[in-house]
């Protein structure tokens, strides 16, 4: 073993005690005044720790190599190659399925606990699969895939905190026949694929022209169309992580300029591409609540092949529209809740989504044409609510944020326009505690919540509330 001295702690083991489970699929352990992030492993279990990344300070992250005293919990790995040395995919993968939402359970309670002040119950409930992935579709639950290619033409996903691309496709996170042939086949080089299954069960593969060769224009020298805002972009970024164990000789670099590295990869990755059609038409069809929606393959839609219709289901029922209300649909996407409120609140109501994803809002626009009084716009959600001060009173709100979180510029004029009930929705439990504090503090309180285990065996939960002002 090695000391914590100049070299740090990186690649020794140490024997320790996991104690409670962290926020990012981690269970908490310390060694010699230390804090460890301790991937693999189970509240309770005495491990061999391997520390994968020291930069000093007060915390290190360490993978759970060796499992000496095993939880009643553990079993075995559901997904073979997200262990240590692997990808981030599947953080939970060894633990029972009740287990796995007792985890999510404990992290959203204390965010709630600690950040906003709220000590509630949570219980996270399952996803039910439905009829969303449509025609005999069985499976996995994951119908939208981001892969990258590397410099051989393979296909594969990024080691969890690496550049390294694995190869090995076996996750069972993806629907039956999504990866279908993916891995026999040559793509271009340092290329990315995004694989979509559409709710008719129709396979889309779109490959997205290598960044560094795109510079953010098609071969006309336009713009060309992304695929995203960073909100519909949040699914690649959690439960990303992929399957197997990448090569990372000369790859897995340290400090300054690792960190420069990777921010310089996600910025380009997320930039304009252009898009070439490989399989499908490159237009998925999904349906929710008995409406058709025609999208992108490479734009936002939730990856569960039943969140879709769950969270619509919880909106409708929270959000309690009814005919000649006026509803705001915050960070519409194509306008999935947006159709749900404008179903309820007829002709005589009004419901105004905003989204700044112009691709979105054009596909929704066309799912909606036969309710004209639910209007999208494209705008910043910011910038729509700070011009909005002639807009009428809402009598419902919701709300489905990027990761990050409202945040201060959104909570403040909203909770200011004093709607009578909002519906929030998060998919960080952090960012989503510190969303509830700010309504705490504007004069609007939680009165229900509901938590999803929509990304089984990651550590990613989804949040919903109910908010309602506070009477004096």
């Amino acid at each position: 073993m090695t000391g914590h001295g100049e070299a740090g702690w990186e690649g020794s083991v140490f024997e320790v005690r996991l104690g409670a489970p962290g926020h990012g699929g981690f269970c908490v352990a310390r060694h010699e005044g230390r804090v460890l992030f301790v991937r693999h492993g189970l509240p309770g279990e005495l491990v061999r720790a391997r520390v994968s990344e020291d930069r000093g300070g007060s915390f290190c992250r360490a993978e759970a190599v060796e499992i000496l005293e095993a939880s009643a919990d553990r079993v075995p790995a559901t997904c073979p190659v997200s262990g240590p040395g692997g990808a981030g995919c599947c953080d939970f993968s060894f633990a029972t399925p009740a287990a796995q939402r007792e985890l999510k359970a404990a992290v959203v309670l204390e965010q709630l606990r600690r950040v906003a002040g709220w000590e509630t119950d949570v219980e996270v409930e399952s996803v039910p699969f439905g009829a969303a992935a449509g025609g005999g579709v069985d499976g996995g639950w994951r119908t939208r895939i981001r892969l990258a290619v590397d410099a051989r033409g393979c296909a594969g996903v990024h080691g969890f905190r690496s550049t390294g691309i694995i190869t090995d496709l076996r996750c069972p996170q993806p629907v039956s026949g999504a990866m279908d042939g993916i891995a026999g086949r040559s793509w271009t080089p340092e290329a990315d694929l995004v694989v979509a299954v559409d709710g008719d069960g129709v396979r889309h593969i779109v490959e997205l022209a290598p960044a560094d060769l795109t510079r953010g224009h098609d071969e006309t020298g336009r713009a060309s169309n992304p695929s995203g805002d960073d909100r519909r972009s949040r699914d690649r970024r959690r439960a990303h992580g992929g399957q197997g164990r990448a090569d990372r000789s000369g790859d897995r670099r340290r400090g300054g300029s690792d960190r420069r590295s990777a921010s310089a990869r996600r910025a380009a990755a997320h930039a304009p591409r252009r898009e070439q059609v490989v399989e499908g038409s490159g237009r998925a069809v999904q349906y929710v609540a008995g409406r058709r929606w025609e999208v992108s393959a490479t734009a936002f839609w939730q990856p569960h092949r039943g969140a879709a219709q769950c969270y619509s289901d919880v909106v409708a029922e929270w959000a309690d529209p009814s005919p000649g209300m006026r509803a705001w649909d915050l960070y519409c996407g194509a306008g999935v809740f947006a159709a749900r409120l404008g179903s309820a609140v007829g002709s005589g109501g009004a419901v105004f989504g905003v989204e700044s994803a112009r691709a979105a809002v054009a596909d929704g626009s066309a799912a909606l044409a036969d309710m004209p009084w639910v209007s999208l716009g494209v705008q910043r959600v910011e910038r729509w609510l700070s011009d909005g001060i002639h807009r009428a009173t809402p009598d419902v709100v919701v709300l489905d944020p990027p990761r990050a979180g409202a945040g201060k510029a959104v909570i403040i004029p909203l909770t200011a326009a004093e709607p009578a009930r909002i519906v929030h929705i998060g998919c960080d439990p952090a960012a989503f505690a510190r969303d509830i504090s700010l309504y705490r503090a504007h004069g609007y309180a939680p009165t229900r919540l509901r938590a999803f285990d929509a990304f089984p065996a990651t550590h990613h939960v989804e949040c919903v509330a109910l908010l309602e002002p506070v009477r004096q």
